[in-house]
């Protein structure tokens, strides 16, 4: 009987790994791997490591949950070292927990390895603070999979009007309808919001736009892409102009 690392490859860039993630890694003889997973950490396994990948995108999943589930059991149980490699942290929007109790009930050692997940390393990676004296003092992080058109939904929408900075993960496709409903609770229509794309890679891209316009006409952002609203956002212009004006002094 094998155990089951669930691994956090972090945001994008391989460098993000941490030391205990590269070393189990390195050690794995299978590694069952998400969609946004860096290639190149990939190239870190030993060559006889089997790799699997069992990615998902909105509207295809390559294997249902369950399947993954139960594939996981599956190698734990002719396996030593199993790797689930996810991107940014297992219990992050991941369905770590998920895994991490179905292998429990079936008697398999699971151990959790953190990662660096997007919902904080991206936004710091584009040079907003989701937190700052005097501007925010709390930030929450939702997922963007959840229709803001859906009558009940897990979603505290009126909760988050009095949260200073909000991420949102998985959001692209809904962003205007996510801005729509922010609107609806009372958010300030001219607060600025920002989308990270690829954040922490070489292409990463900032768009910048505030919650009126994003609600009214969506500027063109491609996934995947970290959402961040707040007045957090205008920091980096802010923290950017002085940095400049300070190299010219």
């Amino acid at each position: 009987m094998g155990k089951v690392y669930l691994v956090g490859a972090g945001p994008g860039d391989v460098e993000l790994l941490t030391l205990k993630a590269l070393r189990l890694i390195k050690s794995a003889d299978v590694i069952i791997y998400d969609r946004l997973i860096n290639p190149e950490i990939l190239t870190f396994a030993k060559p006889e490591c089997e790799l699997m990948y069992v990615g998902k995108e909105e509207g295809y999943h390559t294997l249902e949950q369950e399947k993954i589930n139960k594939l996981l059991l599956e190698y734990a149980q002719k396996r030593d070292v199993v790797v689930r490699l996810k991107g940014g942290d297992p219990f992050v929007f991941g369905r770590g927990g998920e895994e991490m109790l179905f292998l429990a009930e079936h008697g398999i050692e699971v151990e959790v390895i953190p990662g660096v997940s997007s919902a904080t390393g991206v936004p710091t990676s584009a040079g907003i603070p989701l937190t700052f004296r005097g501007i925010s003092s709390s930030f929450a992080v939702i997922t963007g999979h959840e229709d803001p058109r859906k009558g009940r939904s897990s979603i505290n929408w009126e909760c988050l009007k009095g949260i200073d900075t909000l991420v949102f993960l998985m959001g692209v496709s809904r962003r205007q309808l996510i801005a729509q409903r922010l609107l609806e609770v009372g958010r300030d229509p001219k607060e600025p919001v920002a989308f990270i794309e690829k954040g922490t890679t070489s292409e990463e891209r900032l768009v910048v736009c505030t919650l009126e316009g994003l609600a009214k006409e969506p500027p063109d952002v491609k996934p995947p892409a970290v959402m961040v609203v707040g007045k957090v956002v205008e920091l980096r212009k802010n923290i950017k102009d002085k940095a400049i004006a300070s190299l010219i002094i």
